[in-house]
């Protein structure tokens, strides 16, 4: 069982009566001794778990639950053509010609559409990372699967204008791009065009997310990017685990020589909420963070909690994502808490942002 906020009925009305009138993230912090903002590097909105209507669940209410200011709302760009199965999404079709990029231009127009309806910003400029990190909430539009890039290179551009700053290469439907790690290889790791996709990237100020990549592939994109990189979600394999008969969740964890290399690069890897990965409890999920902030440094984790999207997790609002730093807070030093609660991934997406060329 879960544990739960020891509250009285006294706090529990002064909350409510606060909420009510300086709203939920304000109301947080007056009865919170908690105050650290929360930043995630993977989360979803209109897909997996969540798919009835954004009304149901809206953002600006997910993430005021916890004071979570700077989230990676990730638009999933192969939506479409995958499908569940009993190991785990798999490709059901291929996108026609245009297909990706027209499916990709609607889901930002909706996530852009509740985000001004939420009244929460979109995180586009190293100054919006200041705001965030000070409190105001804002969401990195993120896609994850680039798939309408196989409609041409020009697409990076258009999501660049639309606000995009994080894109993740690949995911479950075969791109142009590169590999991934639940299907056989069939590019010996990043194609020509995906060592483009990387550059472009760069250069226009996008943040490269590796997640789901195979090997050659993070180790390709490792030698050609020249901006940190990150792991956005799944967690670490224990030194030496590679190779040995492994799971479906362990074939989707990062092995551990090469999340070393993406901290030597400034990245930073994210811890997914994985119930069967990462145990049942927030202190769990704590516990592990505090594990791979030992093999990597306290610079290189972070949050990337695939909320919505994953079924039966302890991690499931960013209330519960609360509980996790309250109990950060109760092992680790206050500074340490902020660069894995929010701190890392504001950083490295400044890096990005400010190393753009014109």
């Amino acid at each position: 069982m879960r544990a739960r906020f020891q509250v009285n009925r006294r706090t529990l009305m002064l909350g409510a009566a606060a909420a009510a009138t300086i709203g939920p993230i304000a109301a947080l912090r007056a009865g919170d001794s908690s105050t650290i903002p929360i930043g995630d590097m993977h989360a979803h909105l209109f897909f997996g778990i969540s798919r009835q209507p954004a009304s149901v669940r809206p953002l600006g209410k997910l993430m005021g639950e916890g004071n979570a200011t700077l989230v990676s709302w990730s638009l999933v760009g192969d939506q479409p053509w995958i499908r569940p199965t009993p190991q785990g999404l798999r490709q059901k079709g291929a996108p026609k010609s245009g297909a990706a990029t027209k499916w990709f231009l609607e889901e930002i127009a909706r996530a852009r559409k509740h985000a001004a309806e939420q009244k929460i910003k979109i995180a586009t400029t190293p100054a919006d990372l200041d705001l965030a990190l000070k409190g105001e909430p804002h969401v990195v539009l993120s896609v994850e699967g680039a798939s309408f890039l196989d409609d041409g290179i020009e697409g990076l551009k258009a999501a660049h204008e639309a606000g995009v700053r994080h894109i993740q290469l690949v995911h479950f439907v075969r791109n142009t791009i590169g590999d991934f790690q639940t299907e056989p290889p069939q590019h010996g790791g990043l194609t020509d065009f995906g060592r483009k996709v990387v550059e472009e990237c760069n250069r226009l100020g996008i943040l490269v997310d590796l997640a789901h990549c195979t090997r050659a592939a993070v180790e390709q994109a490792l030698a050609v990017a020249k901006a940190p990189l990150v792991w956005s979600h799944s967690s670490v394999a224990k030194k030496g685990a590679a190779g040995k008969a492994r799971s479906m969740f362990q074939v989707r964890q990062l092995d551990f020589d090469q999340a070393k290399q993406i901290a030597a690069k400034g990245g930073v890897v994210g811890l997914w909420a994985l119930r069967s990965d990462v145990g049942a409890t927030v202190e769990a999920y704590g516990d592990r963070l505090i594990e791979m902030a030992g093999w990597l440094g306290d610079d290189h984790v972070a949050f990337g909690t695939d909320m919505n999207a994953l079924g039966n997790s302890p991690i499931s609002s960013y209330a519960d994502l609360r509980r996790v730093v309250r109990h950060l807070e109760r092992k680790l030093a206050a500074d340490r808490v902020q660069k894995i609660a929010i701190g890392n991934y504001a950083r490295v997406l400044r890096q990005v942002m400010e190393a753009a060329k014109p």
